[in-house]
């Protein structure tokens, strides 16, 4: 419904701020790590060390970023376009009908699509590799957001159902969540070391990846069992 000229120069302006924002969060996870490792492992100190020199550089950059003109027009544009953009005014049949279906009959169509393709895609779990994982997780997150957001669509009496399909994607968010902390942290080691940087700190274990991506795929299998 929404889909119109202006939203695909606004999602490119959003992946240029997510991408000063997810440098300094993947930092931020990764430092946190390393600090409760450095507890029994003393060598990891001075890679610490190197690490937080590095996240002060990115928080710099994110400031800049927020300080600029461009960070600034981007708010703007976003306000004026869900005001009254192209969208709210295009015309044509299909158009006039989207923009006047009820959000309760849409939400239940949505999500339940939504949750067919995320079951699909999750039987694939154990032999995904890093980005297929991650793009489930992120199916799994606007599937989770979105029940949470239509809440006040439903009766009381309803929304249980939904609470008990919440758990299992929560439960299954926070294990693909610890899988991509993970790769992101090994990924952010490799880089330093290419730069010169020694960080061979191990930020997840064979064998936890391996009983993550089981809790995940468990959590998935006790949601399918769930009527839609």
């Amino acid at each position: 419904m929404i889909d119109d000229a202006k939203l695909t120069q606004l999602r490119s302006e959003l992946k240029w701020l997510n991408a000063h924002l997810g440098v300094v969060r993947d930092l931020d996870v990764a430092i946190e790590r390393l600090k409760a490792v450095s507890k029994k492992q003393a060598q990891t100190i001075s890679n610490y060390q190197s690490w937080n020199e590095r996240r002060a550089d990115s928080h710099r950059h994110l400031a800049q970023a927020l300080r600029s003109a461009r960070y600034r027009h981007l708010i703007e544009s976003i306000s004026g376009w869900v005001e009254n953009g192209p969208w709210s005014i295009k015309r044509g049949r299909q158009a006039a009908q989207e923009r006047a279906s009820p959000i309760a009959a849409y939400s239940t169509d949505k999500l339940t699509r939504w949750r067919e393709k995320l079951l699909t895609k999750s039987r694939k779990l154990g032999r995904m590799g890093t980005k297929k994982r991650h793009r489930l997780r992120l199916l799994n997150k606007k599937l989770c957001y979105s029940i949470e957001f239509f809440d006040d669509l439903l009766p009381d009496r309803r929304f249980l159902g939904q609470q008990v399909a919440l758990k299992h994607l929560r439960n299954a968010q926070r294990a693909l969540g610890q899988l991509n902390d993970g790769a992101k942290g090994e990924a952010l080691a490799a880089t330093l070391h290419r730069d010169g940087i020694p960080a061979a700190t191990p930020f997840l274990s064979p064998k936890r990846k391996s009983r993550l991506i089981q809790k995940a795929a468990g959590a998935y299998r006790k949601l399918a069992a769930l009527k839609p």
